[in-house]
C-alpha cells in the first residue's frame, strides 16, 4: 500500500472519528430520528437526479438501506441523544466489524475460522468491560442502543455484498433514497409535529449554528467525502490492507470529543477500548498462512541437508579420510547458505504479506 494511500486512509479514519463530534452538535437542536431523515434527504435528492442506477436489484439495496441506513443511525442517534459520549460511540460502533463475522457465518454460511472466533470473544470481553464501566456511571440503555446501531451497520454490510455493485461509491449513494420517507414518518410519531417544525423554524438562528454546520460536515466531509475516498482506496489496494485503518477511528473520535468538548474517557473506558480494537484486529485481518507453511520447507530443506551431510560423509563430507580437499564442507556451506537465503524470503519477505 502506498504512503499516499496510507496517508489518506488515516484521513478518512479522522474525518469519520470527528464525524461524531459533529452529530453530537446536530442532536443539540435536531430530534434524532428526524435528523436521520434530514441527513439522507440531503444526499437523496442529488442522487436521484445525477447519480447513475447502480445496477443491483432492489431487495439488495432495499437491505442496505434498512440495514446500514435506517437501523444504524436511528438506534445510534437516539443512543447520542440519550446521553452516549460521542467517542465511546464511536468505540462501540465498531462491533459491527464482530457481528459482520457472526452473520455471515449464519446467514450465508461462511466458515468462521479460529482467528475470527476469537477475536469475536476479545471484542465481546472488551465490550462487557465497557458496559460495566458504564453501569457503574451512567445508564446502560446509550451503550445498548449503540450496540443496536452496530448489528444494523452488520446486517447493511451483508446485504451491500449480495448485491456486489459495479460502483460500491453509486451503492452507497443510492442507499441514502431508503431511509427519508420511513424516518420522517417515525420522527412525526414518535417526536412529534410540534418539535419537528420548531427544530426547522430556528435552523438559521445563532444558537442553531453549531448543528447546521454539523450536519453539513456530515452529509459532505463523513459521507460523501469519506465514502468517496475509501471506496477509491479499496479499489486500488487489497481490502485486508485498507480495512484495519478503520480502527483508528475510535481514537480519532476520543481525541476530538476531547479537545472539543472536554470529554475525558475514564480509565476503564480506555482498557475497554483497547480490548475491543484488540479484538476486531483479530476477526478482520486477514492472517497470512505462508509464513507457517515457509516454515515448513525451512524444516524440509534443513532434514534434507542433514540427510545428505549424513549419507553421503563418506564420499563428500569427510576431507580427513576421503583427501576430498574440503568439498564436503563447500557442499555442506552451501546448504546452508541456501538455507539463510530461504529463511530470510519467507520470514523476512513474506511476513510484509501479513
Amino acid at each position: 500500500m502506498p504512503p499516499r494511500d496510507r496517508l489518506l486512509a488515516a484521513l478518512v479514519a479522522l474525518l469519520w472519528g470527528v464525524n461524531f463530534v459533529a452529530i453530537h452538535f446536530s442532536l443539540e437542536h435536531y430530534p434524532p430520528f428526524f435528523l436521520v431523515g434530514l441527513r439522507f434527504l440531503l444526499i437523496a435528492v442529488p442522487t436521484v437526479l445525477f447519480v447513475k442506477w447502480p445496477g443491483v436489484k432492489v431487495r439488495w439495496l432495499l437491505g442496505y438501506g434498512l440495514g446500514f441506513g435506517i437501523l444504524q443511525f436511528a438506534f445510534l442517534y437516539a443512543g447520542m441523544a440519550a446521553g452516549m459520549p460521542p467517542g465511546l460511540a464511536s468505540l462501540v460502533l465498531q462491533a459491527s466489524a464482530p457481528f459482520t463475522v457472526v452473520l455471515a457465518a449464519v446467514w450465508l454460511r461462511e466458515r468462521l475460522s479460529l482467528a475470527q472466533g476469537i477475536g469475536i470473544l476479545i471484542a465481546v470481553a472488551g465490550l462487557g468491560i465497557i458496559a460495566a464501566e458504564r453501569a457503574q456511571v451512567s445508564a446502560l440503555l446509550p451503550v445498548i442502543l449503540t450496540l443496536c446501531g452496530a448489528l444494523g451497520w452488520a446486517f447493511g454490510n451483508i446485504c451491500s455484498r449480495q448485491a456486489n455493485p459495479v460502483s460500491p461509491l453509486g451503492l452507497t449513494l443510492w442507499m441514502s433514497v431508503v431511509p427519508p420517507i420511513p424516518m420522517i414518518a417515525l420522527a412525526l410519531v414518535v417526536e412529534g409535529p410540534a418539535r419537528i417544525g420548531d427544530s426547522l423554524a430556528t435552523s438559521f438562528t445563532p444558537e442553531a449554528l453549531p448543528a447546521v454546520l454539523g450536519l453539513v460536515y456530515t452529509v459532505l466531509v463523513g459521507t460523501i467525502a469519506g465514502s468517496g475516498i475509501w471506496v477509491t482506496l479499496m479499489k486500488r489496494n487489497p481490502s485486508s490492507r485498507v480495512a484495519p485503518f478503520s480502527m483508528l477511528v475510535p481514537v480519532a473520535g476520543f481525541a476530538s470529543a476531547w479537545l472539543i468538548l472536554g470529554q475525558a474517557p475514564s480509565a476503564g473506558e480506555l482498557l475497554g477500548g483497547a480490548v475491543v480494537i484488540a479484538g476486531v484486529f483479530v476477526a478482520t485481518v486477514t492472517w497470512n498462512r505462508r509464513i507457517f507453511r515457509g516454515s515448513s520447507i525451512i524444516d524440509r530443506r534443513r532434514r534434507e541437508n542433514s540427510s545428505v551431510r549424513t549419507s553421503e560423509g563418506d564420499v563428500l563430507g569427510d576431507p580427513g579420510v576421503h583427501g576430498d580437499g574440503g568439498r564436503g564442507a563447500r557442499v555442506e556451506g552451501a546448504g546452508r547458505a541456501e538455507l539463510r537465503d530461504l529463511d530470510h524470503g519467507v520470514r523476512g519477505g513474506e511476513s510484509l504479506g501479513r
